[in-house]
């Protein structure tokens, strides 16, 4: 995301806001040679990994498996899913939302508003970027046209997804160590536990320090560096840890507000419970029921694999990501393939549909917002004044 919390423009947000909404719209498709080329990497991509690899491996027979399927699992899998979007929701509206300056962003980030975002923004992440890059732009630019400061939507950006990956850290350092330990039932193999569990546990002190830092280490950087040619861009260089702090700080903040903090509470540790369990019900869709703690471990060991930014929105990469920790802690390699095949289409290609016409419908709710703002701004402008009599 390529933002300026330090420097934001002017309050009507025209000054930096233009190339993230042209970034966004770029991303989501109107552009007919990139929606081309995507299309044809992923296709290439789906047939190595569900036709050309079965072959090479000996598990031709799993994509034959499908037809096994239990369907009441499956119906389960897919109400689970339904669940997963609203605690995404919900941690939304509890920290971008529930606590909003003022009465326009309260009115305008209301609950049908964070529908829209979350689930355009979530078709954005799978479709185009790895590592969510696309789902943080479309919803950093959704947030300034609602009107919200540069810098506050930044830190309450960076708030989010400090809620929602310290769950994931946590679950990894504590499966880890309670498998390898044995307090948790289940295979133990370190690279799949104590592994996970120390690199989840540095990144969980580093952030920590990062919310040491002074918020105004900008400024600081750039009396330091006064006088120097550079001085803007050690400035911006600066402001990266800055605004980290400032949205770990911001993430605390909202766990302290009685409302909108248990929202985003649950909203971030049911987001990833409901989504290990429709890998879970997938699993039990074919017959192999998997150690609870073995699922969680494997579910967020696999998915770090959509942090390589070789493969479009994570296609790909993900699905042998899943495919290689289940296989790692020695489930049936028939099993596996076809469960997270069936998790895969269920979590990640059905909501695409409706996360597009969700951002169909943030458009229109953005083209709104400007006739609000351009009545405002043409009520509250000076009328000529009047001439010499």
């Amino acid at each position: 995301m390529d933002v300026d919390p330090v420097e934001p423009g002017p309050t009507d947000g025209r000054h930096d806001e233009e190339p993230v909404t042209e970034e966004v719209e770029s991303h989501m498709g109107l552009d007919r040679r990139r929606l081309i080329t995507y299309a044809v990497v992923v296709l290439v991509i789906l047939v190595a990994l569900y036709f050309v690899l079965p072959e090479l491996t000996g598990l031709e027979d799993s994509l034959r498996r499908i037809e096994d399927a239990d369907p009441a699992w499956i119906a389960i899998a897919l109400g689970l899913n339904l669940l997963s979007f609203a605690s995404y929701i919900a941690i939304f509206r509890g920290i971008l939302g529930g606590r909003s300056v003022t009465p326009q962003l309260s009115e305008r980030i209301d609950w049908r508003t964070s529908y829209q975002v979350t689930l355009a923004g979530l078709a954005a992440t799978r479709l185009f970027s790895a590592g969510g890059a696309g789902g943080i732009a479309l919803t950093y630019w959704a947030l300034r046209r609602a009107g919200m400061e540069a810098r506050q939507a930044a830190s309450r950006m960076v708030a989010f997804l400090v809620l929602l990956y310290t769950v994931y850290l946590l679950a990894l350092v504590i499966c880890g160590i309670f498998l390898r330990v044995g307090l948790f039932p289940g295979p133990s193999p370190v690279g799949m536990t104590i592994v996970p569990a120390a690199l989840a546990g540095v990144a969980l002190i580093v952030l920590f320090l990062l919310s040491l830092i002074p918020l105004d280490l900008d400024r600081i950087v750039a009396r330091w560096a006064q006088g120097h040619r550079r001085v803007r861009m050690a400035r911006r260089i600066a402001s990266v840890p800055a605004t980290i702090a400032a949205g770990t700080r911001e993430a605390l903040t909202v766990l302290r507000h009685p409302s909108s903090g248990l929202l985003a509470l649950v909203g971030a540790v049911g987001f990833w419970a409901t989504n290990i369990a429709v890998l879970w019900a997938c699993f039990q869709a074919f017959g192999e029921d998997v150690p609870t703690a073995v699922l969680v471990q494997g579910f967020f060991v696999g998915m770090t694999a959509n942090l390589l930014p070789f493969f479009p929105g994570g296609v790909g990469s993900v699905d042998a990501g899943l495919i290689a920790a289940f296989l790692a802690f020695g489930e049936p390699s028939s099993t596996v393939f076809v469960s997270v095949l069936a998790y895969r289409v269920i979590a990640f290609w059905l909501p695409i549909p409706p996360g597009i016409l969700a951002y169909v419908q943030l458009r229109r709710t953005v083209a709104r917002w400007r006739e609000q703002d351009a009545e405002r701004s043409a009520a509250t402008r000076p009328g000529p004044s009047p001439g010499p009599a």
